[in-house]
């Protein structure tokens, strides 16, 4: 993930928003989350409980500085939220991973104890971070995986929504209904034509079993593709750009928190040091 150099990020107010889903799955570490986040700032307290009570409360932040406390999908939806009213070059994002989906927080580099979270929140300073965007507003914060599932399985999403606030609103509900204990599909080759910055790096010809994207330097994206490997091992294909753009035969790619088509065509650009996050300080 590419960062630039980091700023301080402390603010005597905060508009603490704690999402529902951390507040039904552990609420003692919400608590002390809240504790210590109230010791040592002056913090509003927002409990929403659905995605415009979301929304309205991050609208209406006005100078506090907005900390989420849940898990990866709560936080993605903060970023999207802010990023669709282009908010996110002037607000600096704080979160306090709790929940039970915490990795793209982690690799993030927060913390994900709820007292060093908090800390962190208080104490650290804003790191600029890449954002990977499609054309309709939707947005990666870390790796995006195209999984090939197979058609006729189960998927954690219905079909793509075309409006980004229902991908929100759905997204929203998704988190607040437990999700069924399910094997997971094992991947099937897809045919897709993968182009970065123009230039085909495999085309419809050549299936292929997983495509991942990933933010990288300098705003550049680091696309790897596995061709399906027919005897001996086929070698990954890799290549850095700023733009990605996958079509073929309906697919659906894991982003984040979530899973999301079945979609024909997708293209994500790199935005660079597009939003800022609170992480521990050096030191």
């Amino acid at each position: 993930m590419a960062t630039s150099a980091t700023s301080e990020a402390r603010s005597d107010q905060l508009l603490v928003v704690i999402d529902p889903v951390a507040r039904r799955t552990d609420g003692e570490a919400v608590r002390i989350a809240k504790d210590v986040l109230s010791a040592g700032a002056q913090a509003k307290v927002c409990l929403p409980e659905d995605a415009e009570e979301f929304a309205r409360a991050l609208s209406r932040r006005g100078s506090r500085r907005p900390v989420v406390i849940g898990d990866d999908c709560a936080l993605a939806r903060a970023v999207s939220l802010l990023h669709r009213r282009r908010e996110l070059a002037g607000c600096a994002l704080s979160v306090v991973p709790v929940g039970g989906a915490l990795s793209v927080a982690r690799s993030l580099g927060v913390p994900t104890g709820p007292v060093a979270a908090a800390r962190a929140v208080l104490d650290g300073s804003v790191r600029r971070l890449d954002l990977l965007v499609d054309e309709s507003d939707g947005v990666v914060l870390g790796a995006l995986r195209i999984p090939s599932l197979p058609p006729d399985s189960p998927s954690p999403t219905s079909a793509e929504p075309t409006r980004p606030w229902l991908r929100t609103a759905q997204s929203l509900v998704r988190t607040l209904v437990p999700p069924r204990e399910a094997p997971a599909p094992a991947p099937r080759p897809a045919r897709l034509r993968v182009e970065v910055d123009g230039v085909t790096l495999v085309d419809l010809d050549h299936p292929v079993e997983t495509v991942s994207v990933t933010p990288a330097a300098a705003g550049m994206a680091e696309i790897e593709i596995r061709p399906l490997s027919v005897g001996a091992e086929a070698s990954p294909v890799r290549a850095l750009g700023r733009t990605v753009s996958v079509s073929g035969a309906d697919f659906r790619y894991r982003a984040d928190a979530g899973v999301w088509g079945p979609v024909r065509r997708r293209t994500w650009t790199v935005w660079e040091g597009a939003w800022g996050l609170t992480v521990p300080g050096a030191g």
